[in-house]
């Protein structure tokens, strides 16, 4: 095993030494974990050492993420993840997104006064959970192109959430924060020692209630969490106040994860896949088209000109995608028209030499005008990447919605807080109906986008995904016009500042733009100020020239990229 572009703290819970120089790019052929957390990563690793494939690694590092990374994401929250099948060489798109209860309406977030709540009452209210997907999304995910036995995937956790772990910075930073979700009761009594005070990092975390869920889930799948005593548990916590949920065992026990295929669409020499909605992976790859309808492609990172041309197409692309991307089984979503070249071509031609107002949404083909959007986003989320020798990839992002999703816990994990991903505001002021706005049964929009890159004849080029709220696609479609069009080495492409445009607001890293760009893009009329709320996680991979993957991860976190230089051949 090698570790490559490792974090600054050693893996000494599972002997890995951190190693402070960058190995060139491993060969495809060899299997690789790329995770925010070198333990989430380690066990994803050892499940392929042990001639398991991605999708067997993806079940163990989604473990290990739910009890090493709770701020993020969980088995009591939702995914979505693209697939790439070696054999067949087709992308498929696995939505494990979270649904509204049967009982949920339209008005649940509206206060007695018919105003909104706040969100920071939203947020850890028991409404605030929708039945959760994620680990049913796995279980046919695994059931499909596993080659383990599903009861050998959580050993790993297990054995951690029993012994402890080391809590890594970042977890201690947020363990200290002032997140409302550490108000609840739940994450109080967990992560407080026995004086009272918060654990930080450095200090040993046990989850014991957790490694016993692992063992039963090991032992009877997913139908631990949909059925039975945890199901019961789950509902029960839900159910209590403030602002108790309508969710049900019957909501539980009916929840279905999707399979369909990915949305894919040429892009440079490449064909780009990425789930369909309600994730907002059109979105991004209406933001690509539009670019390449610029000349951002003969330019650089540190010229103004480039990332002006970025921020304008991200204004737009989020303009059509917050009034028209939602679940599709309950709105009409114009995917075809937003991709159609005409209309891609003519939202690029609303970029002028300088910003002004902020634009509207445009009227794609098949659109049928939705109510202006009030969803709010957090971005409590992750993403990992994951290969094996027979060339199978996973690219997944997986959330509990906000910071410790809800605050409340249920047998050792975190529960989402993902209905409040819907909109507040059911309606606007004209009564028009927002797309986005919550209905029984309903699956909220989502701004992550898993990524996907082909060759022109269906073999892996690469992945792209990170957390980040309503950021993600900002993130991503930086990474990719860096990393493809700029043809940076992916650790740098990921390095470079962020810069999110939405609407009237341009926030980014300030200090870590070239010299000249601030003041460019101001003379241009964009005024960047600092981001707000939780840092990218990005993870990518890409094929090079002569067979070799160029992969990194944000530094911004603490993510790691393992190879499995044994070349484990994945069972059959």
């Amino acid at each position: 095993m090698r570790l490559l572009l490792a974090p600054l703290f050693a893996l000494t819970a599972t002997g890995c030494a951190t190693l402070s120089t960058r190995p060139p790019a491993a060969p495809v052929r060899d299997g690789f974990v790329i995770a925010a957390n070198p333990l989430a990563a380690q066990a994803g690793l050892e499940v392929l050492q042990r001639g398991g494939s991605a999708a067997d690694a993806a079940v163990a590092v989604q473990a290990m993420l739910s009890l090493v990374e709770p701020q993020s994401s969980g088995l009591g929250g939702g995914a979505f993840m693209t697939w790439y099948d070696a054999g067949s060489g087709k992308v498929i798109a696995y939505d494990g997104r979270e649904i509204a209860p049967a009982g949920a309406s339209p008005t649940m977030f509206i206060g007695t006064d018919g105003k909104p709540l706040p969100f920071a009452t939203a947020v850890i209210s028991g409404r605030a959970t929708g039945v959760p997907g994620a680990l049913r999304m796995l279980e046919m995910v695994q059931r499909e192109h596993g080659a383990l036995p599903w009861s050998s995937l959580f050993t790993t956790a297990e054995r951690t959430a029993d012994a402890g772990f080391v809590i890594s910075p970042r977890l201690g930073r947020m363990i200290a924060g002032d997140w409302p979700e550490l108000t609840v009761p739940d994450a109080v009594k967990y992560f407080s020692k026995p004086d009272g005070t918060r654990l930080k990092a450095g200090e040993t975390l046990r989850n014991p209630l957790y490694a016993g869920f692992l063992r039963r889930l090991a032992r009877g799948g997913a139908d631990v969490l949909y059925r039975g005593e945890t199901a019961a548990r789950l509902v029960e916590r839900v159910r209590q106040g403030p602002f108790p949920s309508a969710m049900t065992s019957a909501d539980l026990a009916r929840y279905r994860p999707l399979k369909r295929e990915a949305l894919c669409r040429d892009w440079q020499s490449y064909v780009a896949c990425v789930p369909p909605p309600p994730s907002s992976g059109v979105a991004t790859l209406q933001l690509l088209g539009m670019l390449d309808r610029t000349d951002i492609a003969q330019r650089n990172a540190t010229d103004p000109q480039a990332w002006y041309l970025f921020a304008e197409a991200s204004r737009l692309m989020y303009a059509d995608r917050d009034r028209y991307v939602a679940d599709p089984r309950f709105v009409t979503v114009p995917v075809e028209g937003l991709l159609e070249p005409t209309y891609i071509e003519g939202r690029a031609r609303l970029i002028a030499p300088t910003a002004g107002v902020a634009p509207q949404a445009g009227t794609p083909r098949g659109a049928v005008m939705a109510g202006i959007d009030g969803t709010r986003e957090p971005a409590g989320t992750s993403h990992f990447i994951i290969g094996d020798s027979a060339g199978n990839v996973v690219s997944m992002t997986t959330t509990v919605e906000s910071i410790f999703g809800s605050g409340r816990m249920v047998d050792g994990f975190f529960l989402n807080n993902q209905m409040t991903d819907f909109s507040f505001s059911p309606v606007e002021a004209s009564g028009r109906a927002a797309a986005n706005a919550v209905a029984p049964g309903k699956r909220p929009r989502s701004s992550m986008t898993p990524l996907v890159l082909l060759t022109r004849d269906r073999q892996f080029a690469g992945a792209f995904g990170s957390p980040g709220g309503s950021a993600i696609l900002a993130y991503v479609g930086k990474t990719l016009v860096a990393s493809v069009l700029w043809k940076m080495p992916v650790q740098q492409a990921i390095e470079l500042p962020n810069l999110v445009a939405r609407g009237t607001s341009f926030n980014g890293e300030v200090p870590k733009f070239a010299p000249g760009v601030v003041a460019g893009l101001r003379a241009r009329g964009v005024e960047v100020k600092p981001g707000q709320g939780e840092d990218s996680g990005i993870h990518a991979v890409l094929l090079r020239d002569g067979g070799r993957l160029d992969a990194g991860f944000d530094p911004r976190r603490e993510g790691v990229v393992l190879i499995d230089e044994r070349r484990t051949p994945v069972r059959r």
